[in-house]
């Protein structure tokens, strides 16, 4: 198998890197974050740089790069912790295109891909503990009982910039199905309360009381599935970038800071320690490009590969954060010091879209049929 970038890809990851090197860096990045975790003008700037119509084809307003550019893409804001929530852009791309009707798609997609409008999955519930099939929203039809049209009640937490983004990708039962639903948030009926979230960024709890939504599919929960997989491979992506960040930073200090006259980095103890972390990193990589590559498959294939990734992420993330605050010593906890702020980061992305003991469990769960000794 062929892992070179080709030269598009490799021309898109040098594009965000530098904008992230030049125009993303460490102070406008607390300043972001003091005002709330989300910045418009940054998210206007991504835009510019045609990132928006990765997941999105040519026919429908996008570039239709797919998911390496995507990765590519996430592991550069990765290294910067931007904090702006493109991958929720991969995400409705991804599920609008490939679950919406023709009128849905051509209301929504060119927007996204030029950046006009923000489109978040708004999924998770307080009783799910991260199970996708766990619904306690509901819908029924409109009154007029007009095409797609659909009245919906429930609640969704940690909505990502729910109280900034223009409308939400909200799963919700019909008759005891899950179907999923594209609902305005300037739509009546819907009220979203925003807060700060452990990283820096923004998220929110959205109420949804009888407010109109459009129909995306009748098969929710297999179209949930598919967003929530996507997801979990723009969140390794980023990891791998936050990780690459990390293990830079830390051996930076190693560099600079002594102890008996001579810098630690020249302590033999500590440089295992170092091989340790960028063995992690590699792991993760790996299972980075794994899950991208399995994007595509066949979905009990995908769902297995993608709780693999996660797990394995899981595991290299919790690993590196704790060596690399245990390298720093106590500036590695202080929140001037941007160190703290990759540890933040990793911590966040470990619990994003079901945290390792979750995955742990989904891929026993799905080795029951294969895993033991067999007479």
């Amino acid at each position: 198998m062929d892992f070179n970038f080709s030269e598009d890809q490799d021309q898109l990851r040098d594009a965000v890197r530098k904008w992230v090197d030049k125009g993303y860096d460490f102070e406008r990045r607390r300043g972001i974050e003091a005002k709330g975790g989300f910045s418009r003008e940054a998210w206007d700037e991504l835009a510019e740089l045609g990132l928006g119509g990765l997941y999105i084809s040519e026919d429908d307003g996008g570039l239709g790069m797919g998911p390496v550019a995507g990765m590519v893409v996430m592991e550069e804001l990765g290294r910067g912790i931007v904090l702006e929530p493109f991958a929720q852009t991969l995400i409705a791309g991804a599920v609008l295109g490939g679950y919406a009707a023709a009128d849905t798609k051509d209301s929504w997609l060119p927007r996204i891909a030029g950046g006009q409008a923000i489109v978040v999955l708004a999924y998770q519930e307080r009783k799910a503990r991260y199970r996708l099939d766990v619904c306690e929203a509901t819908a029924v039809k409109s009154a007029n009982g007009n095409g797609n049209g659909y009245s919906l009640t429930g609640a969704k937490s940690v909505v990502p910039v729910g109280d900034e983004a223009d409308a939400f990708i909200v799963p919700a039962k019909v008759d005891g199905k899950i179907a999923l639903f594209l609902v305005e948030r300037s739509a009546s009926g819907v009220e979203a309360r925003g807060y700060g979230t452990q990283d820096g960024s923004r998220a929110a709890e959205v109420v949804f009381d009888k407010a109109d939504a459009t129909l995306v599919t009748a098969d929710g929960l297999a179209a949930l599935e598919y967003a929530v997989d996507v997801g979990i491979a723009a969140t390794c992506a980023e990891a791998v970038g936050v990780l690459d960040k990390t293990l830079d930073v830390t051996i930076d200090y190693m560099n600079q800071r002594k102890q008996f006259g001579v810098v630690i980095s020249s302590f033999q103890a500590l440089r295992h320690r170092v091989a340790d972390m960028k063995m992690q990193l590699e792991l993760a990589r790996s299972m980075s490009y794994y899950a991208t590559l399995k994007l595509n498959a066949p979905a009990d294939e995908r769902r297995q590969a993608l709780a693999r990734a996660k797990y394995q992420l899981g595991t290299s993330m919790r690993y590196v954060a704790a060596n690399s605050v245990q390298l720093h010593g106590g500036i590695g906890v202080t929140d001037e010091y941007i160190g703290s702020h990759y540890f933040r980061k990793l911590t966040q992305l470990e619990l994003t879209f079901g945290d390792t003991l979750h995955h742990l469990g989904e891929v026993s769960a799905r080795m029951e049929d294969t895993a033991g000794v067999f007479a």
